[in-house]
């Protein structure tokens, strides 16, 4: 059996969380909205060509292993990361370096989980949780979405470890070398709200930040014309499935995020941004109301008849809000 105590907590989103219970475990308190916050994770994008399980995919938040990338560098942690060409070296590097006393987090795929309820094992490759030890064989996993430790077996850890399908996780394992005790979050959480006001505002691209999510209203309002009953449910549901089932989703990012905000004000002395967390808020809730009258229309039990023209009109509503949202909080920084 090994003996690393590990200090587990259940956060709203595995990356973050992982940052947040790893760096913790290494003496560098920071909480998973405030990793959230400086990793900068907040996001819109609509890829119709990008598909997931066959249709467009639709993301909420950053790109997988951004937010973790950006919290290390801009508070001056060091990690190391590694992924392997086959499950034996994978395998055999993370049980030497748990073995020499190290939690190790896993890039994992969903599906191979078997402590998740067989209702959310889906195909999805971006999973992060934290191995930090070995029992009888079995891995003693911290993995941040659940409420306590839990244990996997050597076999679904490979599976889930060695995916197939997009992003591949290859093994990928990664761990802190270099942790500093003390940090002066100012400068991190500047340059993560900057970094968030221009992802969301000024990317030239359409199918990203509030002009994407406008992109997305476009498309849904055309879907009753351009697909046929079931494509259009199913284009509908795995918008609903991206938002309220993958990490936190639309709604719940936009809840960490407002958290952020309210960890962030004092820092900066600004009490403006407590006033901004509570406007991102009512914009959670307005994606919320979203995702409640989309999976009424996908199961066609929509009491007060809500058309696709009318969930084109919710995301407009939204993207507006949003808009609004991010310029005042740029300029308030």
């Amino acid at each position: 059996m090994n003996d690393i105590q590990f200090h587990h907590s259940q956060t709203a989103h595995c990356e973050s969380g992982v940052i947040s219970n790893l760096l913790g475990h290494h003496g560098l308190k920071i909480s998973e909205p405030m990793a959230f916050g400086i990793g900068a994770g907040l996001f819109f994008g609509h890829l119709p060509f990008v598909k997931v399980n066959g249709v467009p995919g639709t993301t909420y938040r950053i790109w997988p292993g951004a937010i973790f990338q950006r919290v290390c560098d801009r508070l001056g942690v060091k990690m190391k990361a590694q992924k392997f060409s086959s499950p034996e070296k994978g395998m055999a590097t993370l049980d030497e370096t748990i073995a020499a006393g190290t939690p190790v987090g896993l890039q994992s795929s969903v599906y191979y989980l078997p402590y998740f309820p067989p209702s959310y094992r889906f195909h999805f490759n971006a999973h992060n949780l934290v191995v930090y030890g070995k029992k009888d064989n079995n891995y003693l996993v911290s993995d941040p979405v659940m409420d306590t430790v839990t244990e996997i077996d050597p076999e679904s850890l490979i599976q889930a470890r060695f995916a197939k399908g997009f992003p591949a996780p290859k093994g990928k394992m990664y761990y802190p070398v270099s942790v500093p005790t003390q940090v002066s979050f100012e400068k991190p959480v500047i340059e993560g709200i900057k970094q968030t006001c221009h992802y969301m505002l000024k990317v030239p691209i359409p199918m990203f930040g509030v002009d994407g999510i406008r992109f997305l209203a476009k498309r849904v309002k055309k879907y009753p014309e351009k697909l046929d009953d079931r494509r259009a449910a199913l284009y509908l549901g795995n918008i609903i499935r991206m938002q309220e089932e993958i990490g936190t989703g639309g709604a719940g990012f936009r809840f960490v995020y407002a958290a952020f905000l309210q960890e962030a004000a004092p820092i900066l002395k600004k009490p403006e941004l407590e006033k901004l967390a509570g406007e991102l808020t009512q914009i959670g809730d307005l994606w919320r109301n979203f995702a409640f009258s989309a999976g009424r229309v996908c199961k066609s039990r929509s009491a007060d008849n809500t058309s696709y023209s009318d969930l084109s009109e919710m995301l407009f509503r939204t993207a507006a809000a949003e808009e609004a949202f991010f310029r005042k909080l740029s300029k308030a920084i």
